[in-house]
């Protein structure tokens, strides 16, 4: 649940300097996975409305990054 005027909590990604959101959002089911894909405006907005709340840790595999991207 999100409440207005918290800030998101972060973490260290693995050995690196790199500080993501402590809730990752998973973002297979949205392109293929998990039966057809989901609808790309619907998916856009929620990761757009994900970023919005203070995640910054999304989750998709290799092979669907650049499609991903390219919408954003």
């Amino acid at each position: 649940m999100h409440l207005e005027g918290e800030t998101m909590q972060k973490r260290k990604l693995g050995n690196s300097n790199l500080e993501v959101s402590a809730i990752g959002l998973g973002c297979m089911g949205m392109s293929h996975g998990y039966g057809p894909p989901a609808d790309k405006k619907e998916m856009v907005a929620l990761i757009k409305k994900a970023v919005e709340r203070g995640i910054t840790f999304l989750t998709q595999p290799k092979s669907m990054v650049r499609s991903l991207m390219k919408n954003l």
